[in-house]
């Protein structure tokens, strides 16, 4: 889920993907779908990937925008997903 405005952002950005070796790293515990490693590596290859809007479309993902997501977050929170909102800070300020 992305607040719409962002659409036009995302549909030109171009993304950097680093693949580290998979042995040293190990999920945290705390963060969900982040992985660590204690360990210095040294990437094993760079992906560039663009156009993450039809690459969405192509893997048969959907891509969901709204106006805002605070409504969506304040959902999530009384949750029991196990979430991150690093990128909140970049929204849309609270309704009302």
């Amino acid at each position: 889920m992305v607040e719409a405005r962002w659409l036009k952002r995302i549909e030109s950005a171009r993304l950097h993907v680093y693949r580290m070796p998979a042995d040293t790293f190990t999920q945290d515990p705390d963060v969900a779908g982040y992985w660590i490693s204690n360990a210095t590596v040294d990437a094993l290859e760079k992906v560039t990937i663009d156009d993450l809007v039809a690459r969405h479309a192509a893997a048969d993902i959907p891509l969901r925008s709204e106006t805002n997501l605070w409504p969506l977050w304040d959902q999530v929170v009384d949750s029991t997903l196990a979430y991150s909102g690093i990128r909140l800070r970049n929204a849309e300020p609270r309704p009302g």
